[in-house]
């Protein structure tokens, strides 16, 4: 049981990781989400109020995009660098299953 546990206390990084991508995941899909909703909305105040919060999450994107690239875990712009961490990612994945 202790070796479980210090295998796990290193995967901290990897922990962060997969946060900060469900997080990204998360809110690329309530921007989709919120502007299909403001093109459906027929009331001008309702309109008006997921607007506001599409915004809101727009800018939330920009701060874990921004995150995310500062810290190497995401390359929009680098589909190869992608790979790389997403393998790495995997790689991890898979130890701990053996765990």
């Amino acid at each position: 049981m202790n070796t479980i546990i210090e295998r796990l206390a290193g995967m901290a990084d990897l922990t962060d990781d997969v946060i900060a991508m469900e997080m990204l995941i998360a809110v690329k899909s309530g921007v989709r989400n919120y502007a299909m909703a403001v093109t459906e909305a027929i009331s001008p105040e309702i309109r008006d109020t997921l607007a506001e919060h599409l915004e809101e999450l727009i800018t939330m994107h920009e701060r874990v995009t921004a995150y995310m690239m500062d810290r190497g875990l995401y390359h929009p712009w680098n589909v190869k660098e992608q790979v790389q961490v997403d393998r790495q990612h995997i790689d991890a994945a898979l130890q701990l299953a053996k765990l």
